[in-house]
């Protein structure tokens, strides 16, 4: 039985020096929030934390950004408004994780080598 598989959702932000990542729960929460910046943050993003890509888009090895890239990206380091400006500014893509292969316990029974 595969394992993942997992539907993600993304803003990407293509900033001066960096690519910046913030993970969204739905396309839907994050085009209404665009639209109604009533509804609380915490819906839209998966969490609050922004990730750079070291300028391969969305597909390069992802790290936590740095409060001073972040500085030097947007003028601030303030999570909150930062994510804010990446989903405004950014763009949303939706990404299938890749499913993995293989047995779940290689010591049950005789698929394991004696």
């Amino acid at each position: 039985m595969a394992r993942g598989g997992a539907q993600q959702t993304m803003a990407h932000y293509k900033g001066k020096d960096e690519d910046f990542i913030v993970f969204v729960d739905d396309v839907k929460a994050a085009k209404d929030w665009k639209t109604d910046k009533s509804i609380p943050l915490a819906q839209v993003v998966s969490a609050f934390k922004i990730f750079v890509t070291h300028k391969h888009g969305t597909q390069g090895q992802m790290d936590t950004a740095s409060k001073a890239t972040l500085e030097n990206e947007f003028g601030t380091h303030n999570d909150e408004e930062v994510i804010k400006l990446i989903l405004e500014k950014g763009t949303l893509q939706e990404t299938e994780a890749a499913e993995r292969q293989g047995t779940k316990n290689d010591s049950m029974g005789s698929r394991a080598a004696h």
